[in-house]
């Protein structure tokens, strides 16, 4: 008896010590991120100047304030400051921003290690003439919260990853007697820091600033405002027994936008620097900072560093608080949990094993930005550059508004609602704190940018109220948005003149309608039917003689129609032409088509759209989903009575413009719009008009979808849609039920998703043309 039970429970053991392995070598969410994805700015590839996905693959948290990311190139319109077939590094830096184009910004804080001699001027990529190096592209791996690769001039293997606030940074050295870590204070996206301060504190420990404004060039090349000071604590495992600084002399009245700091005279300045071995405290207009040592063999050097916007004591505390000791792996294991947790929002099942890695980096581009602008105890810089302190929310910055509007927000207030009750919260401060009362359509710590056209906090706002997310001041969100309309709308003409005429003209009116939502939510009702009138604002640049939008002049006269037609690039549009951006009327696409002649032959135009589009659907004159003006589109059948063609389109564009590999984004991925629109066309639902609570149903990519509500905004605690004999060919929706009951929309209220509904569809190969219409 005694031996069975012995027998029994060696058994027992061994069963559980096999599931235990299998369990450890599942892939967990994070294994389906490939950071990769998009991280390239290769025009040549995107076969337009705008380049492809744009994206850093350096590690970060979601959310966080740091980035730790290698830089390849600092120059042009390289935003993310990587770009996957430049063949050196010039260093790792502790911001990034992800998918922009206008030249970018930050990329500051750049650490190098190095060997033998020093030098002072990264060089030209490609080159051995500064301090980059060359790297073994088979070494570079990246995952969620993580980096390395091995610099092949010095042999010196770099890993990093990242904590809300802080980076570190982990080096392994070969045996040397004059090994290195090097910092570029100077180093800037798109420009140059303006003014740096360095002080050694310690044995271990240096802290300073970097102040970057728009003389020095950065976001838009100074056209963007960008005005900030990184402040840094960082220390080293080793000692500084042997450090200094180096600093260049610029000459009084240098200008210092990208082109002047691009030029050879200015790079033979940074390349004669000098150097200044025992200096331990420095002011300068072009620092850097460097550590001599002796290592041994495999020796691990680290450093990490933490940083504020608000103060050297900020960036300590951050520091102190987030990363107590050196220890690389447990930062790491931190970060993967982070990452682990926030992909969970949603879990999917079925698809393929490319699907999977589409979808959850997709999921991880979006949740970069709005990132973190607040220290741990809560401190950040105002719009009014005094110091402040959110105590109701977490202050975020960096608001790609004219992009993320369509997709990204919709679904942050799914999976986030928090995040957007925060973004919200920042942007209602930010505005009073300046003394504005406006909102910008594009903020960059701090900064109004005005980058691109539109009102898109007021989209943000008003889908944000509609659904329940209100915990910020309601009645100057709604002022600040009236006075954002009076700012840039359409104005007493109704209708925008100029080079942007049909956009601006569409996109404020649309703009005008989310005011009127709002407008009737607090009961406002002069208010929300002034502007219901004003949103059909679209109607005042609808050219009946040529059955389409037209552009206006200054004294409201038809612009010269173009002998390519509405198929002509900037006419009257921005990033796109009359015909693709003539689909913008989203808050009235009844009306819409009543102008195009009827449902039928709105459906028979729309298709065309589709199918002139190339199959790569790069960057074209028909459906270009490189480019955000055409997003909502295709769900535009839905609205029309043809969903099939909906399900048709969505399935096809997720399987080509979505790829796991560098290439894998066909245009920007613009701080996570693109990302997000691949999120919610693969769970199988998206918004066209946010504002307004409908959600279209799309083609599932997998067979489960499962959406975690957050309790706090939602009765119900999972949305769940299933998806029957789904398949690459059965993407066609034949039948629905609805929590059990059948259902026979196309489309479902905010409402149901809230209460944690469960939509079930069943998929075939043929359209059902008799469901959903």
């Amino acid at each position: 008896m005694l031996k069975n039970n012995i027998l029994k429970i060696v058994a027992i053991s061994l069963s559980l010590s096999f599931h235990a392995a299998l369990f450890a070598q599942q892939k967990q969410l994070a294994d389906y991120v490939n950071p990769f994805i998009g991280a390239s700015t290769n025009m040549q590839s995107a076969g337009n100047p705008a380049g492809l996905g744009k994206t850093f693959p350096g590690a970060a948290v979601p959310f966080g304030m740091v980035q730790v990311s290698p830089n390849t190139i600092t120059g042009g319109d390289n935003g993310p400051g990587y770009s996957y077939e430049h063949k050196t590094i010039e260093g790792f830096a502790l911001t990034q921003m992800s998918g922009i184009g206008w030249y970018g910004d930050l990329g500051n804080f750049l650490v190098m290690p190095t060997t033998g001699t020093l030098k002072t001027s990264a060089g030209k990529e490609g080159h051995h003439d500064g301090y980059r190096s060359y790297y073994d592209k088979a070494s570079e791996k990246a995952s969620a919260g993580y980096y390395s690769v091995m610099l092949t001039d010095h042999q010196i293997k770099s890993e990093l990853t990242a904590t809300p606030h802080c980076g570190i940074m982990r080096f392994t050295f070969p045996q040397n007697s004059g090994s290195r870590i090097q910092i570029d204070l100077a180093h800037r996206v798109g420009g140059t820091s303006v003014n740096q301060y360095v002080k050694v504190v310690d044995d271990h420990t240096i802290q300073g600033w970097i102040k970057c404004t728009p003389e020095g060039g950065g976001w838009g090349n100074g056209a963007g405002h960008a005005f900030y000071t990184v402040y840094f604590y960082a220390q080293f495992n080793k000692s500084l027994k042997e450090c200094g600084v180096w600093s260049a002399n610029i000459p009084q009245g240098q200008t210092r936008k990208l082109e002047d700091i691009e030029s050879a005279k200015y790079q033979d300045i940074i390349a004669h620097a000098a150097i200044l071995p025992g200096t331990k405290e420095k002011l300068g207009k072009h620092l850097g900072f460097y550590t001599d040592f002796d290592t041994k063999a495999n020796e691990q050097v680290i450093l990490k560093t933490g940083i504020s916007y608000n103060s050297i004591e900020g960036a300590k505390n951050n520091l102190e608080t987030e990363i107590k000791d050196f220890d690389f792996d447990k930062v790491h294991l931190q970060a993967r949990a982070l990452w682990n947790k926030a992909l969970s929002k949603i879990q999917v099942t079925g698809g393929s094993t490319e699907d999977k890695y589409n979808f959850y980096t997709a999921m991880y581009h979006t949740m970069i930005d709005p990132r973190t602008f607040q220290d741990v105890d809560g401190k950040y810089p105002g719009g009014d550059l005094k110091p402040h302190v959110a105590d109701h929310f977490t202050k975020r910055t960096i608001f790609s508004g004219w992009d993320v509007f369509r997709s990204q927000m919709p679904l942050q207030t799914l999976i986030n609602p928090g995040l957007v009750n925060d973004l919200i919260n920042s942007q209602v401060t930010l505005a009073t704190e300046n003394g504005s009362h406006f909102f910008d359509r594009w903020e960059l710590l701090n900064a109004y940018s005005g980058c691109m056209i539109g009102s898109p906090s007021i989209s943000v706002i008003a889908d944000a109220y509609a659904k329940g997310i209100r915990g910020y001041d309601v009645n100057k969100a709604y002022e600040y948005s009236v006075n954002t309309n009076a700012k840039d709308g359409n104005g007493q003409r109704g209708f925008t003149t100029g080079g942007n005429s049909i956009s601006g003209t569409l996109e404020y009116a649309y703009f005008d309608w989310c005011i009127a939502q709002l407008a009737k939510s607090l009961g406002k009702k002069e208010d929300a039917a002034k502007y219901e009138e004003k949103a059909l604002a679209y109607k005042n640049v609808w050219d009946k003689d040529k059955n389409w939008f037209r552009p206006k002049d200054n004294n409201g006269d038809w612009q010269q129609w173009p002998a390519a037609g509405r198929l002509q690039q900037g006419y009257g549009t921005v990033e796109s032409n009359p015909y693709q951006q003539g689909w913008f009327v989203p808050q009235d696409v009844p009306g819409l088509a009543k102008l195009l002649g009827g449902n039928e032959k709105a459906i028979a135009d729309l298709t065309n759209f589709f199918e002139k589009a190339p199959a790569n659907l790069l960057w074209n004159d028909y459906y270009n989903h490189a480019n955000e003006p055409v997003h909502h589109v295709p769900f535009l059948f839905n609205r029309l009575g043809a969903p099939w063609l909906t399900q048709k389109w969505t399935r096809i564009i997720c399987q080509r413009a979505y790829h796991n590999k560098v290439e894998g984004l066909v245009g920007n991925e613009d701080v996570g719009q693109m990302s997000a629109w691949y999120v919610l066309a693969a769970s199988g639902i998206a918004q066209v008009c946010p504002g307004d609570m409908r959600y279209e149903i799309t083609s599932p990519v997998f067979s489960r979808v499962k959406i975690n509500l957050d309790s706090k905004y939602a009765k119900g605690k999972v949305f769940t849609i299933l998806a029957k004999n789904n398949s690459a060919a059965n993407v066609y929706t034949q039948s629905a039920t609805l929590n059990g009951r059948p259902y026979h929309h196309c489309y479902l209220d905010y409402a149901a998703i809230a209460s944690g509904a469960t939509l079930e569809l069943v998929m075939g190969p043929k359209p059902n043309k008799s469901w959903g219409k």
